[in-house]
């Protein structure tokens, strides 16, 4: 018999207090999540994290203290492990790619269902992203207008990690590479640790950003020469 996988630990990080007792009060609803703290501002969001270690932080961007992008980025540097999904109000292309270059795995808005949020979370415990392809499309582009220097000496990606590095640019999953690719998916999950770790990133967005703007992935998610 198959056993149910753990629930996904998960620190919620928002200053409206009405908006976080509803967001935790459906999220202790679904078993496949389980909330390890609350947060109402950066510096009690840091500390918190250092405490309880979650997998997954959902990361408000307006915080009274701080920039929620900025936290991330922190939590990013302190625990490379601990996943950051950002929640927002509007998703703006500056808020997004600031996000993306942050390490954060997805993003959401507040006017999504519960499901979203649940399934947001588990996505990025398992290493996976959140975000719409049409938003991802369109960040790509907006990167690609403000490129950085290609270093002569730059990462040196295998053949199949610049194949895994183009798909991901085209929005695919695990098991979407996996399958195009005829491979495991403990496989492509080799090859995606590898070109985060050649390209310094911290997840695969982020990883994807480094790509586009140092011209290693095309605008519309092509391998570059």
């Amino acid at each position: 018999m198959n056993q149910r996988p753990a629930p996904v630990s998960v620190v919620v990080v928002e200053d409206h207090a009405l908006v976080a007792d509803g967001l935790i009060g459906l999220l202790a609803e679904d078993d496949s999540v389980t909330v390890a703290g609350l947060a109402s501002t950066a510096a009690e969001a840091l500390a918190l994290v250092g405490e309880v270690r979650p997998q997954v932080v959902l990361m408000d961007v307006r915080l009274p203290d701080a920039d929620g992008v900025d936290t991330a980025v922190t939590i990013k540097a302190e625990w490379p492990d601990v996943e950051v999904v950002v929640v927002t109000g509007l998703m703006d292309d500056t808020t997004l790619s600031r996000a993306i270059e942050a390490g954060c795995s997805g993003f959401l808005t507040k006017n999504q269902r519960i499901e979203d949020v649940v399934e947001a979370v588990v996505l990025a415990a398992r290493g996976e992203t959140t975000i719409a392809a049409g938003d991802l499309a369109r960040v790509l582009s907006r990167m690609t207008r403000h490129p950085r220097p290609r270093a002569s000496t730059g990462p040196r990606l295998s053949d199949r990690e610049r194949e895994v590095l183009g798909l991901l640019a085209a929005g695919m999953s695990t098991e979407g590479m996996a399958e195009r690719l005829s491979l495991s998916p403990h496989t492509v999950r080799n090859h995606v640790r590898n070109i985060l770790t050649k390209l310094g990133a911290h997840s695969k967005l982020e990883a994807l950003s480094i790509a586009v703007r140092s011209g290693l992935v095309n605008m519309d998610g092509g391998l570059a020469g």
